[in-house]
């Protein structure tokens, strides 16, 4: 089909509007004679100010950068010795010394004697910056990533492993056991070692010299236990070895008197020799049977320390008489649950910037009737071997409740209050019906995981009853987390409020660089879930402000304030309110 004058106009016309619109240019250059032709398009592109259609190559080769010039040029003479199409990325300098990144691509045209190239150049550098800022920002998201999964593991190794020493604690101590019992190991045994006059070393040589012994005790008593078992701390000056596979009673006997041997030497601390010695109780099985291997292991500990210490006891089936003696002093315990005994005391929680009150943890202690006011070491252990952990968290709801009304009553305006709150109660069926019962207000209790929980392994029951207790707006938080009650996996299937730092990781961090990162970690991780963080065990200014630093939302311990009954937390409300009453007024 023959196109008319007129049609090649239109369609010229309708071209240079699409290259108008691309802001795309376009270049003939003639090999031969060394002409080159820019159309106006060109002449935008490299800010030139001219409109004339013939220019010097110069023109383009001084426009480009200097560090580009060289290889724009070698693209070009390379197309035209091998007979090929051209293509080429750099930056020119525009005159008022702004950077611009071209792209040109052209095709090769040979007509008779004459080779020519005819190519069109573009304006790329949105382009350039837009994939830049991509490559920057996937470097950034690469390296955060590579930071949350070292956190990560950090956090599931402390999650398993003791702070202090090094060694497993309780949270592996029961995976492990559990693999050993599915292994078919037949033959277990559990040696629980606890440390002897360990309290008079804490208060004649310090904490540090302590710490120092735990330490070394981890070492001694780590390198009697062959290859085949572990050694775990359980906490304090408590330590168990696993023995899988032993072969004789005598065996046990020789590694047990091995640990008593070396511990009873005593550990040099700088010049003092710091005297030592070591209680063992044995427990075994040779029926795969593992269950109550832990519990038997302490029977027998506990008759070794009634005994002397310094010494070995295996377990025997009389122990278990000792066992009723502790039953008939869960019966004072129950008495003094019927009679009211039993009161909450409370620590204040600030806010680790304005250390404003912003919280409170109800702390349960005894009001003895003839040995006056005792602490939670005088009683929980009874009450959680005894399954009496559910009715004190009960009691001790139903006073905080009391307590709070009375406040609320005076014209208080009271804070959160967290209790303390058993597995075994936050599994009960029954435990929705009776919160509704107790008409608690809205944000107005926290519950706080009291006991060591596999929390990646939550029942239905728990968490239709987390359910129901997120509908009432009563908060879920984690207690000691870090000391292996609690798991990442458990975290996310839980979705607590908060968690609450173990004082065990905090303590250390004004000498420890490891436990600030570490601490560091756990706020991280918390922050990226959405989950507050408390810290407790704050007991200086100096564990206040690098809390602050590293991140803590709030501060819990002695350099805050200590436990108090509910009359002296009545008038530190009152006073901290009346004093931010009259600030206002002024």
């Amino acid at each position: 089909m023959v196109r008319s004058e007129r049609e090649f106009q239109a369609i010229l016309r309708r071209l240079e509007l699409a290259l108008d619109a691309s802001q795309i240019g376009v270049w003939e250059h003639n090999v031969d004679t060394e002409e080159l032709h820019w159309d106006v398009q060109m002449h935008r592109l490299y800010a030139t100010g001219l409109s004339v259609q013939k220019v010097n190559s110069a023109l383009w080769l001084n426009s480009i950068h200097p560090d580009d010039r060289a290889r724009a040029l070698e693209d070009f003479n390379r197309a035209a010795r091998n007979h090929g199409d051209y293509s080429s990325d750099y930056r020119i300098v525009w005159p008022d010394g702004s950077i611009h990144y071209m792209r040109s691509r052209a095709y090769r045209y040979e007509d008779g004697a004459a080779t020519t190239y005819i190519g069109a150049e573009w304006d790329v550098s949105a382009d350039v910056q837009l994939n830049r800022e991509l490559q920057n920002q996937t470097a950034i998201a690469e390296a955060r990533s590579i930071a949350l999964e070292a956190s990560t593991a950090q956090i599931a190794y402390a999650a398993e492993h003791d702070y202090l020493t090094g060694l497993p604690n309780r949270r592996y101590f029961d995976k492990r056991l559990r693999e050993l019992v599915k292994a078919d190991v037949e033959r277990l045994a559990v040696l629980h070692v606890d440390l002897d006059y360990f309290k008079q070393v804490n208060d004649t040589a310090g904490h540090a010299a302590g710490d120092f012994v735990l330490k070394s005790a981890a070492l001694m008593v780590a390198s009697v236990v062959p290859s085949s078992g572990f050694v775990a701390r359980m906490g304090g000056d408590e330590f168990v070895v696993v023995l899988p596979d032993f072969g004789s009673l005598a065996e046990l006997e020789m590694v047990a008197q091995h640990i008593v041997r070396l511990l009873k030497q005593g550990v040099t601390y700088g010049e003092v020799l710091l005297q030592t010695g070591v209680s063992i109780g044995v427990a075994w099985t040779d029926d795969g049977r593992s269950e109550n291997l832990l519990a038997e292991s302490d029977l027998a500990l506990y008759r070794a320390k009634k005994r002397g210490r310094n010494r070995v006891e295996f377990f025997a089936p009389h122990h278990k008489v000792e066992l009723s003696r502790d039953r008939r002093i869960a019966e004072h315990v129950k008495l003094g649950l019927k009679r009211g005994e039993f009161i909450p005391h409370y620590q204040v929680q600030v806010d680790a910037r304005s250390q404003q009150i912003v919280g409170m943890e109800a702390l349960a202690r005894w009001q003895h009737p003839t040995r006056g006011l005792l602490d939670p070491e005088a009683f929980l252990k009874v009450m959680a071997t005894l399954g009496l952990m559910a009715e004190l968290d009960t009691v001790i709801l139903e006073h905080v409740l009391k307590d709070r009304r009375t406040w609320q009553g005076c014209g208080l305006s009271v804070p959160r209050i967290a209790v303390n709150t058993s597995a075994s109660r936050l599994s009960d069926p029954g435990l929705s019906e009776q919160l509704r019962h107790l008409r608690i207000e809205p944000h107005s209790i926290s519950f706080e995981l009291l006991e060591s929980v596999f929390l990646d392994e939550i029942d239905d029951d728990v968490l239709m009853n987390i359910a129901t207790l997120e509908r009432m707006d009563v908060d879920i938080e984690i207690d000691d987390f870090g000391s292996g009650h609690a798991s990442i996996i458990g975290l996310l299937k839980l979705k607590p409020k908060r968690l609450k730092i173990d004082r065990r990781l905090v303590m250390p961090i004004t000498t420890s660089r490891e436990q600030r990162i570490l601490v560091r970690s756990i706020v991280d991780i918390a922050k990226a879930l959405g989950i507050g963080v408390i810290a407790e065990g704050v007991e200086t200014p100096e564990h206040a402000r690098l809390l602050r630093r590293l991140g803590c939302d709030t501060l819990q311990g002695y350099a805050i304030a200590y436990p108090a009954a509910a009359a002296a937390i009545g008038d530190r409300l009152l006073a901290e309110q009346s004093a931010a009453t009259l600030v206002l007024s002024r």
